[in-house]
Formats: C-alpha cells, sequence, structure tokens
C-alpha cells in the first residue's frame, strides 16, 4: 500500500493483509486461544507438586494439655525454616514444602477437557477472522460502488451541460423552446447532486474502510481498480447440496461445534467417575527446627516430614452426585443442540447465498443490454440533432436512460461481488482470503 498526494491506494488484497494483522476483534480471538493453551498445559501438569518455603516462629506461655490429656503448665518455644511453614509441635507442617491435592478424576479428564476448549477456540478464531475478511472485502466494494456512481454522475452531467448549452443555443436563436432549455437545466442541477451525494458516499465508505483496517478515519482511499469488475470466486456447476457439503466440511464454526460437544460429553465422563476415584493429597516439608523450655533454643537440627493421603468424596448424600452429573448430562444435549443449529444456519447461508450469485449474474447480463441500448439511443439522438433533424431536448430522456443503465450495471456488479463474498464466507472461504 502506497501512499500518494495524502492517499492510499489500496486494493482487495491488501485490505485483506492489514484486516489479519489489526483488527481488534482477530487479535481478542487470537489471545482466547493463547489463555486456552495456557489452560490446556496446566490441566497436563495437574499432578506436579508445588513448592513452598518459609519459616514460622511459635511461642506458648501457660496451660495447654499433652498427648496424654493432662493439663500442664509450661513455658516453650520453636523456631523452623525451610521447605513449608508453621510447623509446630508433633504434627506435621501445616504449609508442606511440597504440596499437591488433585481429584484423580481431573487428572484423567480435565487435560482432555481442556485441550477441547482450545480447539475450539482456534476455531472460534478462524471463524473471526472470516468475518472480518467479509466486513472488510464488502467494505471495499461499497468504496469502490461510491467511486463508481461518482464517475456515472460525472459523466451525465458532462453530456447535461453540453446538452443545456445547445438547448440554450436553439431558445436564443428560435429553433427551440426556452422551456426545453430550463427543462434541461433542472434535470443538470439535480444530476449535480447526484456527484455530491457520490462524493458524501465515498467519505464515508473511506471512514468505514478505515475502521476494518484501523487507519485514521479520515483516511483518502484510492483504489487501484478504475473500474469495478464482477468478481467470479466459486466454481460455477457445483448443485447447493454439494456447496452446503463443501461448507459443512471446512466451516470453523462446525468444527468449534464438535469440539464443544466433546468438551461436554467429557465432562460429563468426569462427574460420572468422580464419586469411584479418590482425591490425592501429597506433602513432604524438610528445614530447620530449633526449639526447647522457655527461652531455651540449644537443641536444633533438620526436620522430615512427609503425608500421604488418598480419599473418596460423595456430594451431598449423592444428591450432589446426581445433581452433578444431571447438570453435566444437560450441557451435553445443549452443545448438541447448538451444534445442529450451527449446521442449519450454514446450509441456509450457503443456499441463499448460491441463490444470490446466480439471480445477480443474471442481473448483470440484463443491465449490460441495458448499458448497450441506452449508449445507442444516446448516440443515435446526438447525431440526429448535429444533422439538424431533431431538436435537442429530445435527447434529454436518452441521457436520463443511459444514466439509469449505468447505475444500474454498477448496482449489479456491486451485488453481485457482495454476494460473492458472501458465498465464500458461508462456504468458509475455501480460497483463502481474497486475492
Amino acid at each position: 500500500m502506497a501512499r500518494d498526494s495524502q492517499k492510499y491506494a489500496i486494493d482487495l488484497p491488501s485490505v485483506m493483509s492489514m484486516t489479519n494483522a489489526s483488527h481488534p476483534l482477530v487479535a481478542y480471538m487470537r489471545w482466547r486461544v493463547e489463555e486456552a493453551e495456557a489452560q490446556s498445559q496446566r490441566a497436563e501438569t495437574l499432578w506436579l507438586p508445588s513448592l513452598r518455603a518459609g519459616l514460622n516462629f511459635n511461642k506458648h506461655e501457660g496451660r495447654i494439655q499433652d498427648v496424654a490429656g493432662n493439663v500442664i503448665n509450661t513455658s516453650r518455644g520453636s523456631f523452623y525454616g525451610g521447605l513449608g511453614a508453621q510447623a509446630v509441635g508433633a504434627g506435621s507442617p501445616a504449609v508442606p514444602g511440597l504440596y499437591a491435592n488433585f481429584h484423580l478424576t481431573d487428572l484423567l479428564h480435565q487435560p482432555e477437557i481442556a485441550e477441547q476448549e482450545k480447539c475450539a477456540r482456534q476455531h472460534a478464531a478462524t471463524a473471526a477472522e472470516h468475518d472480518a475478511w467479509l466486513q472488510a472485502s464488502q467494505a471495499y466494494v461499497e468504496l469502490i460502488r461510491a467511486h463508481q456512481e461518482q464517475a456515472i454522475a460525472n459523466e451525465v452531467v458532462t453530456k447535461l451541460e453540453d446538452l443545456e448549452r445547445i438547448t440554450a443555443e436553439y431558445a436564443r436563436t428560435g429553433q427551440g423552446l426556452k422551456s426545453d432549455h430550463e427543462r434541461v437545466q433542472t434535470e443538470l442541477a439535480l444530476r449535480r447532486n447526484d456527484v455530491l451525494q457520490a462524493t458524501e458516499a465515498i467519505q464515508v465508505a473511506s471512514a468505514r474502510l478505515a475502521q476494518q483496517v484501523r487507519l485514521d478515519p479520515s483516511t483518502v482511499f484510492a483504489p487501484t481498480e478504475s473500474v469495478m469488475r464482477p468478481l467470479q470466486l466459486a466454481a460455477t456447476g457445483a448443485t447447493s447440496q454439494q456447496l452446503v457439503a463443501e461448507a459443512l466440511s471446512l466451516r470453523p464454526e462446525a468444527a468449534e461445534s464438535r469440539h464443544l460437544v466433546s468438551q461436554a460429553v467429557s465432562r460429563w465422563e468426569r462427574e460420572k467417575s468422580a464419586p469411584w476415584l479418590p482425591s490425592v493429597l501429597l506433602g513432604a516439608s524438610y528445614g530447620g527446627l530449633t526449639g526447647g523450655l522457655g527461652g531455651d533454643f540449644r537443641n536444633a537440627g533438620n526436620r522430615f516430614d512427609g503425608d500421604v493421603a488418598a480419599y473418596w468424596e460423595v456430594r451431598q448424600l449423592g444428591f450432589g452426585e446426581k445433581a452433578a452429573r444431571a447438570e453435566a448430562n444437560s450441557r451435553v444435549e445443549q452443545a448438541k443442540w447448538r451444534e445442529i443449529s450451527t449446521l442449519d444456519r450454514i446450509a441456509r447461508e450457503v443456499v441463499e447465498a448460491t441463490a444470490q450469485v446466480e439471480a445477480r449474474g443474471q442481473q448483470i447480463k440484463q443491465a449490460e443490454i441495458a448499458v448497450a441500448a441506452a449508449q445507442r439511443s444516446y448516440e443515435q439522438n446526438r447525431e440526429r440533432i448535429r444533422n439538424a433533424q431533431g431538436l435537442p431536448i429530445e435527447a434529454l430522456q436518452a441521457i436520463q436512460a443511459l444514466g439509469q443503465a449505468h447505475r444500474e450495471y454498477s448496482r449489479c456488479v456491486a451485488d453481485n461481488n457482495l454476494a460473492q463474498l458472501a458465498q465464500q464466507r458461508a462456504l468458509g472461504w475455501p480460497i483463502g482470503a481474497p486475492q
């Protein structure tokens, strides 16, 4: 993309590349993938212990009960430092130095759950990228449409200015009516408004395109295409059923839905096995301990504590387990129905876009016929005026018809290009970013 006289030259491929690099929603979705990747890595290391280091000081004065049940008066103190903390008395440190606490069912199922979430987000990010491509390409087509409308309006004004000059001369010499001249003047003023409206449309389309590619909204774009040409992006001849099948295999939303169903099933499997598998608690501490009666801390040495525990839990006397499994099963059904809805939407979008592509292609052919006929009519009327065989006012309708035909052709081409792009989005962009 080059800068020239404060204008940016731009074409469809550059729009696509800029969208990939800077679109906020695309960037947001990519970071969601990074988040899911981190969660997946954490799930894979669920069984690894955490490291803790610290120290603690304990001081007791007065009455205390010993392990035999006797209540005695004593003065004591202790200090501990190393792996772990809160080592007081004969028990293991309250804060183990090496610590792991996990449910075995999480160790078995959580990595798969996290992996499915990551894959789903990757496909969601691709879908966001595809949406951004479509929005940016649509904005570019609207910019080209506005420039085309401006060119048509300028051409019509040029022809009307020439006709206005001739009708003025005819009215001055008495060969034509003054009312004919005024009629042409009226049409000329109206068509000059078309030029102003087209200029406004260019500015609006530029601002919207600038938003898509994250440039200053006041950026003035200069499309490298001087004439909007019909796009033909999808292969012709394929049936709607074939295109739907292709879309279902390519659309990232379909893949995202499949992964979300798999994730919901994994969560359900996790809840089913939860009561039968134990939670595991591992703790180990090693450090230096000193203490004694009163303030006498002469008895110093090393201390090691290790604990391994496994325990089973039935939540809320079994009612909690039943509710958890019902909730997980409900989420499986939700994911399945959401997948069905997504697949139905994809099929509808493909059929709808294909119908639009076919219909708008036919419209272009009719618009081409109209432009050719209007051009011949205008040239014939212009020739009759030159040969003094007709009045200038007779060319007005030909100019109007020619302008209308050009505008209709521009509309048909723009609508066709929008439909072609929408079809590519519906199919999952099989051609990749538009080139």
